[in-house]
């Protein structure tokens, strides 16, 4: 039956599945702190399988399909789940056990019939080697369209799911849902983090983040280059300080200004300023900006208040022969010849560079411009910069 949720719902379910509140106090705890674990719910699948005395507890994260892979998390009796590769790649297309309900639990032998579940492809020549004989699943649907199935499996020997067990697991699903949901969009924000921060990376930016306090809490690997280099910048118990002392101090002050900002105190701000270095090298570029806090942000103080910017001229974005070959049709000789054009180099030195005659590099420029229709140098390496071949 479909459960119908009111004030008394969860206290009665709570009494038919014999949880006390300090044991659904912890289940509470373990399935919201699945998202943030290494192997999602690993912890919370773990503990509902030892209070259902089940061999296996699963939590299918993403249904395997002809156009993409599985992905499960298990807890197991013995440490061993079944083949979790084979199902994916072959027994999901056999599996009669879906399309469940979500908001309370179901038994295979109620869905399929006991005669029609031992008689299933999937139980023959998967389960029943695995020892699995009797499962109690839904499927979670959340409101962001993510779908989830929980299942709940016991062996042969085992014996079939009663009342309690079905209220403990009615009495979880709406938690497990809001988790999952919870889990979808961490990862989602996680993915465009990542794509963000790996196309500031290609692009040769320094990136140093700061807490209230200008402590640094996270950088990039260009950020960690030019700081080891200890040219113009370098790290110093905990933050970031230029060398000159006049160009330092007006480092600290936009600093202070940013976190102003930061907290509200004053306007967020985007500063720019140079930094000198020695041997002849071009000054560094820096920009200081404000991260400001969201309508409802938390009071951590190890949240990060600035973000610098550090671009050394001397770093080339690290283009993509292959990338920018597709973009304007070019031969692998023609890409290559460009993007040390790109990189600054004269034409003669990108002959020798590429160990071509000076004849031969000016026969590729003219087809480099012909087929990216300009005429003049300085507008080529403009383009290709300026293309998304810095990104690639």
């Amino acid at each position: 039956m479909r459960t119908k949720w009111g004030p008394d719902t969860g206290q009665a379910l709570c009494e038919q599945a014999g949880v006390d509140v300090w044991q659904f106090s912890e289940l509470m705890a373990r399935i919201y702190q699945g998202p943030l674990e290494e192997t999602p719910w690993a912890g919370a699948l773990e503990w509902i399988r030892r209070f259902l005395d089940s061999s296996y507890v699963t939590l299918i994260l993403r249904t395997a399909s002809r156009d993409r892979r599985g992905l499960m998390t298990n807890a197991s009796e013995s440490g061993l789940v079944p083949d979790e590769v084979a199902y994916n790649s072959y027994y999901y297309a056999l599996d009669p056990f879906v399309g469940l309900p979500g908001d309370h639990v179901v038994t295979v032998d109620e869905v399929l019939g006991e005669t029609g579940w031992v008689s299933s492809e999937l139980y023959k020549q998967f389960l029943q080697p695995a020892d699995i004989r009797y499962v109690l699943g839904a499927d979670l649907r959340t409101e962001s369209g993510v779908e989830c199935r929980f299942r709940v499996s016991r062996s042969h020997a085992s014996r079939e799911f009663s009342a309690r067990d079905r209220a403990f697991c009615t009495l979880l699903l709406p938690h497990l849902r809001r988790a999952v949901e919870v889990h979808s969009r961490l990862d989602t924000v996680e993915v465009e983090r990542s794509m963000y921060a790996n196309t500031i990376d290609r692009l040769q930016v320094g990136t140093v983040m700061l807490d209230i306090n200008g402590t640094i809490v996270d950088k990039n690997r260009a950020a960690e280059e030019i700081l080891a280099e200890g040219n113009g910048v370098y790290l110093t118990r905990g933050t970031i300080e230029a060398m000159d002392a006049g160009e330092n101090r007006t480092l600290k002050r936009i600093v202070r200004q940013a976190v102003m900002g930061h907290l509200g105190t004053a306007t967020p701000i985007v500063e720019a300023m140079p930094i000198t270095r020695s041997g002849h090298k071009p000054r560094l570029g820096v920009l200081i900006r404000t991260i400001p806090l969201s309508e409802w942000s938390d009071d951590s103080k190890r949240r990060a208040a600035v973000a610098l910017f550090l671009r050394d001229p001397d770093r080339k974005p690290q283009g993509a022969h292959e990338t920018l070959r597709k973009l304007f049709d070019l031969t692998p000789a023609e890409s290559s010849l460009a993007m040390l054009l790109a990189n600054g180099m004269t034409l003669d030195e990108a002959a020798d560079e590429s160990g071509i005659s000076k004849n031969t590099a000016r026969t590729h420029l003219r087809a480099i411009f012909s087929k990216t229709g300009v005429t003049r140098q300085a507008t080529l390496v403009g383009i290709v910069l300026g293309s998304v071949v810095p990104m690639g």
